[in-house]
């Protein structure tokens, strides 16, 4: 009755009534349906996160480079791209590399030894018949490398010993860079002082050639002069990545200063932190000042052991700063507040520029003067990431200096110590499970696609039986794939080890990077050895592009991926 009576008393249905009520409906329909556009519309443009530019393959960086995007960048695992990776790989210019037959025209002309044969004095590593014999060794017993500079013999450690460098690079290398190694020869010599070889040692063994001496020219070198080594990373030589010292107090209190404080970027995945370091990096290259930088990081959760964010990891970890240091003007925060503290006084008034809005741009800076520009950002996310900053019209004017990141030469290290003992004759597959095997909605084929019988019918075409398979995977249990030694000499990360425990070059020297304490070998530096060696495969065998259809960021996605 209530319900009738109140229809009743609103003019209910009533014939005359119907057609302003049609139009009330229709009327409400259209503002509900109005209302709800823009809730999704406001849903959509605050959670929309565009494909990551980082990972586009290298054909497609100068798009790259050039977008307009502001992205919110997605958090994930994966090992991110910095500034060699985009380096061309000029085939030309590493063309002039040394064959045997420049070591035996060489040896042609050299001078020969012209003392009385006495077959009791040690052999003299100096001497240039024992250093064309170590070359031309070196040249014939490692064909998948093509070789750019040998360094003078060095005394080795034991009778007739020498150690000796060498810059090389992979025959079919498909990164712009250098390796250098240096190992430890026996030399025979003969009752009648012939010379003979009687091994060469492991990869970096010759510890007493690693270091080469200020000014010292290479022992035997081929150069067309086209080729400028110096813009290219060298793997294998020691690393300085000290911290840059503040040259005097003058010379402080005339500099000009960036520093970014605060924000959310904390904790967040690689690819995000580097977004965001490359936008402060550009501004201050824009800006003409130097970037003061935390090199203390903290290292997301997708990379951890323990599933949880780690403080305390340090910048040099990761990427090459003593490139970024020699390249690039920086400063270590610390020692910025330190010198700060002490110059910035009643008498010596140093002065800072506060900015507390992402939106006042790189250009509205030109003209302070100030000692210090001081970025500071809120706790709101995403206006307080720092990348906001380079954003709409900034985006046209600071360019993030990838060229000035490199990643880090001790992981990199590790990297060319693999391939070295797999002669740089190895074939690549690498082989993605773990949760996404699992996940049968996302990935309904990614488990029965890479199981051990199918990934034997799929290499078997791409890889020829016998051949050394570097297999990088997130399957925790390796033995998974023991069907596949029946058919190829498989080689895992955890084979290698040796290169990263407690007596480990790398385990020694981030200790003491790490004032004292010992550093994990973590989720991110694991990933990126195993991608990295990967890359340096001579055939490469992709997941999602070679072993399966399904799509890489799940089903429907992979048109999307492709655009």
């Amino acid at each position: 009755m209530f319900g009738r009576s109140a229809i009743h008393r609103a003019g209910g249905f009533r014939p005359e009534n119907l057609g302003q009520n049609a139009l009330n409906l229709i009327g409400n329909i259209g503002f509900s349906l109005f209302v709800v556009g823009v809730l999704v519309f406001t849903i959509i443009a605050a959670t929309y996160e565009p494909e990551d530019p980082l990972f586009h393959p290298s054909d497609k960086i100068t798009t790259f480079l050039t977008s307009t995007s502001n992205a919110t960048l997605r958090s994930d695992d994966s090992v991110v791209k910095t500034g060699e990776d985009f380096m061309p790989v000029n085939q030309t210019a590493f063309a002039a590399f040394i064959n045997i037959t420049d070591v035996e025209s060489n040896e042609e002309n050299a001078e020969g030894n012209q003392l009385d044969c006495d077959a009791s004095v040690p052999v003299d590593c100096k001497d240039s018949e024992v250093f064309h014999l170590m070359m031309k060794a070196t040249i014939e017993k490692f064909k998948d490398i093509h070789f750019y500079k040998f360094g003078k013999p060095a005394v080795g450690e034991g009778a007739n010993s020498c150690d000796m460098a060498w810059r090389y690079r992979p025959k079919d290398g498909k990164t712009a860079a250098f390796y250098k190694d240096y190992r430890r020869f026996v030399v025979e010599k003969s009752e009648n002082c012939t010379l003979s070889l009687v091994s060469i040692g492991e990869y970096h063994s010759g510890l007493n050639a690693r270091k080469r001496k200020r000014n010292q020219k290479a022992g035997f070198e081929k150069s067309d002069g086209k080729r400028d080594d110096f813009s290219l990373p060298v793997l294998g030589e020691a690393v300085n990545d000290s911290l840059p010292m503040v040259e005097s107090d003058k010379a402080f209190k005339s500099g000009k200063f960036l520093v970014y404080v605060g924000g959310g970027d904390r904790c967040k995945s690689m690819n995000h932190f580097l977004w965001s370091f490359l936008c402060a990096l550009g501004e201050a290259q824009y800006l003409n000042r130097t970037l003061v930088m935390d090199l203390t990081l903290c290292l997301s959760s997708v990379y951890t052991s323990s599933r949880q964010n780690e403080e305390g990891k340090d910048f040099r970890f990761y990427f090459d700063f003593e490139h970024l240091k020699e390249a690039a003007s920086v400063l270590d925060e610390a020692q910025f507040w330190a010198e700060w503290g002490k110059l910035h006084n009643k008498k010596n008034r140093l002065g800072l520029h506060l900015v507390e809005d992402f939106r006042v741009t790189p250009m509205k800076l030109a003209d302070v003067k100030d000692t210090l520009i001081m970025r500071k950002f809120g706790s709101v996310e995403p206006d307080n990431y720092w990348y906001r900053v380079c954003e709409g019209d900034a985006e046209s004017v600071v360019k993030r200096p990838w060229h000035l990141l490199w990643k880090s030469r001790r992981l990199m290290e590790i990297v060319s110590a693999i391939a070295s003992r797999l002669n740089w004759d190895y074939d690549a597959a690498h082989i993605e499970r773990g949760e996404k095997a699992r996940n049968t909605e996302l990935w309904p084929n990614l488990d029965k696609d890479t199981s051990p019988s199918a990934l034997l019918s799929a290499l078997q075409d791409k890889v020829e039986e016998g051949r050394n398979l570097y297999i990088a995977t997130n399957e925790a249990e390796l033995s998974f794939f023991n069907p596949l030694k029946d058919r190829y000499a498989t080689h895992f990360l955890d084979e290698y080890k040796d290169l990263w425990d407690e007596s480990s070059e790398w385990y020694s020297e981030t200790t003491k990077l790490n004032g004292g304490n010992p550093v994990e070998f973590d989720g991110y530096m694991r990933a990126s050895v195993d991608t990295e060696v990967f890359l340096r495969g001579k055939k490469q065998i992709e997941t999602f592009n070679d072993l399966t259809n399904d799509c890489k960021d799940g089903v429907g996605t992979c048109n999307v991926a492709a655009t």
